[in-house]
């Protein structure tokens, strides 16, 4: 099929599902006359011996800076606009940059080129109301109240050096030591001054309790071996030595619950008061852990009764974009990719894999989301940018209050744009769930 868009022509052919190809052509008269704007709008910007100064002719300038010199000032406007009206004209809607080759850039031929193009993916929507979600319900129990005053006062510590006894069981430890297999040390198992709290587990298996009883000064070889499920292929399951030193030994002192200590870290004026605000806190946590878990649930349901294609290219894309991300994390803390791959034992192709499986169904859970927004005719509500300001890590860490979150919600709606319109979806996706009729039957009260 040929069209022609004033002066250009393009011809359109398909690629595979979803991808296309687009055949352009600008005709020569068009490139020569977009040459000579070029050089009459930028030909005075170029300076050459024995000539003045904007008089320089195009053909001088050309043969000093190359040919293309004008070409490439008018590149990205002409191509970008022919793409664009061969576009429009075949009603494609592009999801990712083109690809594009040029066969042909000549005064004589005109501009011909090609652009691969991976087309938005079609959603085909299955049941998205009516979603059977039972009610998640987690009751607090006393133990989980006594785990979380006890984790407040582990918090509280203080720290006092030990000089008069060896390591035990909670004591936190300044140590150096080194790793060796065999005779060779290993990579990433050397440290000086570590401090290494004992009976937390943070380190291999058997190698804190090996620890217990030794002195500040002492040296000690620790047997210890790798889990078979380690991330390092070359130490997981391998047995190893570390070569340790003990530094200095601190202890932590736990302060005691009583009503002197709640007054110093809350509001509360009784350990009885206290008890009931971490319990009321944590019932709290346990509705909203609830409640997103059965959104989830209800989601999750719905992505997977639709069907979308998405080709790879967008696939492939969506993966170098997490990719680099991940990568400028690492350089924010003076690492880079190569560095973190090599420590990992992994290769670029393994970490693409590995990406590749969350890329595809974070990207069925936009297009899903979208193709519902659309179906519904949804808007966002200024309650759904409320809800989302509220959210934001910005307003937790800084406790936000309701005029704050209206302040920005007047400066920067556009900011939450997306997040709302998403928020307003996923509110009408749960408000229209339902609870399987077993569920509800059990919930139901015996009649009297």
């Amino acid at each position: 099929m040929q069209i022609y868009l004033e002066d250009y022509m393009s011809e359109l052919t398909n690629i595979e599902n979803g991808k296309v190809k687009l055949s352009l052509k600008i005709p020569a008269e068009d490139y020569r006359r977009a040459l000579e704007s070029a050089y009459r709008r930028t030909g005075a910007h170029y300076n050459i011996p024995g000539f003045r100064k904007g008089k320089v002719p195009r053909k001088v300038i050309e043969a000093t800076y190359g040919v293309n010199v004008f070409w490439d000032e008018e590149f990205d406007s002409l191509v970008q606009s022919v793409y664009s009206d061969a576009l429009a004209e075949h009603n494609l809607v592009p999801e990712i940059q083109p690809n594009i080759e040029f066969t042909e850039v000549s005064e004589q031929d005109g501009v011909s080129f090609t652009a691969e193009v991976v087309l938005h993916p079609t959603v085909k929507l299955g049941q998205y109301k009516g979603i059977e979600a039972p009610v998640i319900e987690y009751n607090v129990t006393d133990e989980e109240v006594s785990a979380e005053i006890q984790k407040k006062l582990n918090e509280m510590a203080t720290e006092a050096a030990v000089e008069d006894r060896p390591v035990r069981q909670g004591d936190i430890v300044t140590l150096d030591f080194a790793g060796f297999m065999g005779d060779e040390q290993f990579e990433g198992g050397t440290a000086e001054g570590y401090k290494l709290k004992i009976g937390s587990g943070s380190f291999i298996p058997g190698f804190e309790e090996q620890m217990v009883g030794m002195n500040i000064g002492d040296e000690r070889d620790i047997n210890v071996t790798f889990p078979e499920d380690y991330h390092a292929e070359n130490l997981a399951g391998k047995p190893v030595v570390f070569k340790v030193k003990v530094h200095a030994i601190t202890e932590e002192n736990v302060p005691e619950l009583n009503d002197e200590f709640v007054q110093d870290i809350s509001e509360c004026s009784t350990v009885d008061e206290y008890t009931a605000y971490v319990r009321g806190d944590l019932e709290k946590r346990a509705a909203e852990r609830a409640k997103n878990e059965r959104t989830d649930l209800i989601l999750q349901k719905v992505i997977d009764n639709a069907e979308v294609e998405i080709h790879g290219d967008i696939v492939s894309a969506e993966v170098d974009m997490q990719i680099d991300r991940f990568d400028k994390q690492l350089q924010s803390f003076g690492a880079d990719l190569k560095s973190y791959l090599e420590y990992a034992h992994l290769s670029i192709e393994d970490m693409r894999k590995d990406y590749e499986q969350a890329a595809q169904r974070q990207l069925k859970s936009q297009y899903v989301m979208m193709a519902i927004i659309d179906a519904e005719k949804l808007e966002p509500t200024d309650e759904d940018f409320r809800e989302v300001i509220a959210m934001s890590d910005t307003a937790k860490q800084q406790h936000w209050d309701d005029e704050k979150i209206d302040a920005e919600l007047k400066d920067n709606r556009m900011k939450y744009a997306v997040s709302a319109l998403y928020n307003a979806a996923v509110k009408m996706l749960v408000a229209n769930a339902v609870v399987p009729a077993a569920a509800a039957a059990e919930e139901a009260p015996a009649a009297e």
